[in-house]
């Protein structure tokens, strides 16, 4: 267990609630070819046709915050959801402008759809995000640079960790890190045609994934971490599923310990009060490989 609480007014750990909001855009940076296929749209269209609102809905019963990722694309095409969440006190966060796979991007076409990302965002709400969750694929060399020029303080991408970090080459840059278990989509995306996930597997059972959520957060709360919920509107806010979702907030909520956060919020106090990174962490043992293979010419 942890010796003593690291997070403010002395709570054990600290909870971030994420949704990651792509309408139909995510799926088309994945198959591009279902663009006219509207039967196969509409799985993702219901994110915005009911999902938005029911999230919404179950924050505002819970009085939690959030943190919402939006590429500005969505922004421009939802105008009064992201007004919704803005007006319900949320987070909204930036995920680039076009939801895109970075992996098909240089370090220079990043730098564009992040600043064009958080002009839109910063023109529809008055306000510039401070929060960035990469949309797909992988930053280039010189990408946690990239958001700290473009005004960014937190982001939510990388994984690797429990607990926020300054990234070592932008220290102003705290990432919130994400684990694979603390999402829905592996639990629940499903599609027939194109296959989705591309195995093709069962969607999981609700009362066991509650389950496996549930005794995540009694270690993270155990440990003292920072456990970190990504959620997609079309995948856990259908009728039954909202349920789960439900059900898991309102058991963190009977620890008085835990400090329920925005994405903001929790890097806001880790980058003043936290240690810089230690030399042994992932993000400082991958800069130093990767400044010895350019040192080696293995990299351009």
């Amino acid at each position: 267990m942890a010796d003593s609480p690291i997070w403010p007014n002395g709570h054990r750990c600290a909870a971030v609630l994420t949704v990651d909001y792509n309408d139909i855009h995510g799926i088309l940076t994945q198959a591009p070819e279902v663009a006219r296929r509207d039967k196969t749209l509409s799985v993702w269209r219901y994110g915005t046709q009911r999902g938005v609102e029911r999230l919404l809905g179950l924050f505002k019963e819970l009085g939690v915050p959030s943190s919402w990722f939006v590429p500005g694309l969505v922004a421009e095409e939802n105008p009064g959801h992201l007004q919704s969440i803005l007006a319900d006190g949320h987070e909204v966060a930036c995920a680039g402008y076009r939801h895109q796979d970075y992996d098909t991007l240089d370090l220079a076409a990043q730098r564009d759809d992040i600043a064009k990302g958080c002009e839109t965002l910063a023109r529809l709400t008055g306000q510039r995000p401070v929060g960035f969750r990469l949309p797909a694929g992988n930053g280039a060399p010189g990408f946690i640079e990239a958001l700290k020029d473009h005004g960014i303080r937190w982001s939510s991408s990388w994984r690797g960790d429990d607990l926020p970090f300054a990234h070592p080459t932008a220290p102003s840059v705290i990432e919130v890190p994400l684990h694979y278990e603390l999402e829905d989509e592996p639990y629940f995306a499903f599609n027939l045609s194109p296959a989705v996930p591309p195995a093709q597997s069962r969607i999981a059972s609700y009362s066991h994934t509650l389950g496996n959520l549930q005794m995540d957060f009694a270690g993270f709360h155990r440990f003292g971490l920072c456990y970190v919920l990504r959620l997609h509107p079309e995948i856990i806010a259908t009728p039954g599923r909202i349920g789960v979702l439900r059900e898991l907030i309102k058991g963190i909520q009977q620890h008085d310990d835990v400090w329920i956060a925005t994405g903001a919020e929790v890097a806001k106090w880790w980058a003043a009060t936290a240690a810089p990174v230690a030399e042994d962490h992932p993000a400082s043992v991958y800069e130093r490989h990767y400044r010895d293979y350019v040192a080696w010419g293995d990299v351009s």
